[in-house]
């Protein structure tokens, strides 16, 4: 029985065509005897955007967890995300569903030897980026403390939170939004004035 076959297309603005990754995926599989079942496209949406904003991406992803896909075949790794941890992630839920990865600039095909183990290899410099971007969060928390820098939510002067309260506790008070407008603060600021108030009640 042939594997079933969906391709993931996708551009980053709408005056691009996804035509070229159609007929190159194409290509491959009718080569191999893979039956294309489903094509799923995100037109004109950046690969930096997550699974909720990219719907293409999110029904292709719901339809290898239902069992209706064997291989999803994309044109490159850039076409699924921007990092190497989003292509692990992604690698690891389809691979969960019993499914497998074909990216065609790369290469790479999971049902092979060589796709395994350019796949483990992925996740070795996956978990090594990962550490990396913890060593300089941690690095440049460090070198904060150090100058004397305040870290965390910046606190608002003492007389411009008595004049929320103030705002607050008005008998016919307006709006969150409003209130933070009037006194030049976030609407989170007037929030949390305003739940610290409640839960003093």
């Amino acid at each position: 029985m042939p594997k079933r076959a969906a391709f993931y297309l996708r551009v980053s603005t709408t005056d691009q065509t996804t035509d070229n990754q159609r007929l190159a995926l194409k290509a491959v599989a009718d080569q191999r005897g893979w039956k294309v079942v489903q094509v799923f496209e995100d037109a004109g949406i950046s690969g930096a955007k997550g699974r909720d904003k990219r719907p293409g991406l999110d029904a292709m992803l719901r339809a290898v967890v239902r069992g209706e896909i064997d291989m999803v075949m994309a044109w490159s790794i850039d076409r699924l995300g921007r990092s190497l941890q989003d292509l692990v992630g992604f690698i690891n839920e389809i691979r969960a569903a019993g499914a497998d990865l074909y990216l065609h600039q790369q290469a790479m095909d999971t049902t092979t030897p060589a796709g395994k183990a350019m796949l483990q290899m992925c996740g070795v410099f996956a978990e090594f980026e990962r550490n990396m971007i913890v060593d300089r969060v941690h690095a440049g928390i460090a070198r904060a403390r150090a100058e004397g820098k305040q870290l965390g939510r910046p606190k608002i002067a003492r007389k411009t939170e008595a004049a929320i309260r103030a705002s607050l506790k008005r008998k016919n008070r307006p709006g969150l939004q409003k209130i933070a407008a009037e006194h030049g603060v976030g609407v989170g600021t007037v929030q949390r004035i305003d739940a610290a108030m409640r839960a003093a009640v």
